[in-house]
């Protein structure tokens, strides 16, 4: 049976049934939100709490900015090989205000993107050792927001 886990740790968590939820923090002082978690500041500077909830993230959210990665990135990333380009985006999370990067699922160019269209977050393997399927979180363009 192969297990499947993200492979940062305390970043995502993946249901049994295949849904992800990015991991965030919100202070208990102001109500600011945080990804990753902040566990030892708030990062609104005019809040000196130091108190947290951990929080899921909301699971869509509409484009902010993209563009493609035509260069490899660090560890913990595996590239093909031969290294092949995918794109990049930065989703705005309505609710919580707060901006996350990410990678975008295979397949998707920039030309299918454009800034306000709504995506959604999904697991996708990064890469596979033996019987364990190392997990990252990916934003998946919502198939309504093409239609508008």
């Amino acid at each position: 049976m192969t297990t499947r886990a993200p492979v940062i740790e305390g970043w995502f968590t993946v249901d049994d049934d295949g849904t992800a939820a990015l991991t965030g923090s919100r202070c208990s002082g102001c109500g600011t939100f945080a990804f990753p978690a902040a566990t030892t500041y708030c990062g609104n500077p005019d809040c000196a709490s130091r108190a947290f909830e951990v929080v899921a993230l909301s699971r869509r959210g509409k484009i902010w900015s993209y563009t493609d990665a035509r260069y490899q990135p660090p560890p913990p990333y595996v590239p093909a090989d031969p290294y092949v380009p995918f794109c990049l985006v930065a989703v705005e999370l309505a609710a919580e205000k707060l901006v996350v990067m990410g990678q975008v699922v295979a397949g998707v160019t920039v030309g299918d993107l454009n800034v306000g269209d709504e995506v959604e977050l999904v697991a996708d393997t990064l890469y596979s050792e033996g019987d364990h399927d190392h997990l990252v979180w990916k934003w998946k363009p919502v198939a309504e927001s093409k239609e508008a």
